[in-house]
């Protein structure tokens, strides 16, 4: 392991439930942060609100612990790191870009994804960070009602971890001394371009517009035909998706 092996702690599974859920249950014992876990196959893998993530060997199924000092409200804002780790670490792979808040894109289809899990301590602040990291290196699972893609086993999870997670030393460290300015611009370089037509789907139903960026706190910005409007959670979709329900 050549990644900043002085600070990550790198464990390989061959068959695990979770790799984000085995970080979850170190971070509550009390596990240093730099812990990363690599799987060839999860039986339990999980996608965003709550889906099942479907995790064919040959595929990358990647989490690591973090324990970041900041507020409770800046744990999405690890997401956005993530994003920006694996479009550098894939920089060789033509039409690798972001979408808002979690997934990598590969020609507009989806490729993977991050998942955050978090815990506050007593004073409100973060106690730990999980960021599961799933791509589709080998295999593009069926049945998710979007199109999705792979890069057709043209780079190995063996090969692609390290460099994440060297990526994500970078940007942690960035992120610790210089705040989110720099990751936010380097966010906006691998992005969908602005003027792109998408949904998001909130709680008071689905809202229309165009891509706008994203804030100095990392909302979603979209231009909604009268005015910017940002938005801290929801799910997108774009025109080629299935239309969302309110």
């Amino acid at each position: 392991m050549t990644a900043k092996a002085a600070f990550w702690r790198f464990a390989t599974y061959d068959q695990i439930g979770s790799t984000s859920d085995l970080c979850r249950t170190l971070a509550e014992a009390g596990e240093p942060e730099g812990f990363a876990v690599l799987a060839r196959q999860q039986t339990k893998g999980r996608g965003s609100r709550g889906r099942s993530w479907d995790s064919q060997r040959g595929n990358l199924f990647l989490s690591l612990l973090l324990r970041p000092i900041g507020p409770a409200r800046e744990a999405g804002l690890w997401a956005l790191l993530a994003g920006v780790a694996i479009a550098e670490a894939l920089e060789g792979f033509d039409g690798i870009q972001l979408k808002w808040p979690n997934d990598i894109l590969l020609n507009g289809a989806k490729l993977g994804g991050v998942l955050i899990d978090a815990a506050t301590n007593d004073s409100g602040g973060l106690a730990w960070v999980v960021i599961g990291i799933g791509l589709n290196l080998a295999h593009a699972p069926e049945g998710l009602g979007r199109a999705t893609a792979s890069l057709e086993g043209r780079i190995t999870p063996d090969t692609l971890a390290p460099l994440i997670l060297e990526r994500i030393s970078h940007w942690r460290r960035v992120r610790i001394l210089e705040g989110f300015a720099d990751m936010r611009a380097a966010w906006l370089q691998h992005a969908l371009p602005k003027g792109t037509m998408m949904q998001i789907r909130i709680r008071r139903g689905v809202v229309s517009g165009t891509f706008e960026g994203i804030g100095e706190d990392g909302r979603l910005l979209l231009h909604t035909g009268e005015r910017v409007q940002g938005f801290s959670t929801g799910e997108i979709w774009l025109p080629q998706d299935p239309e969302p329900s309110a």
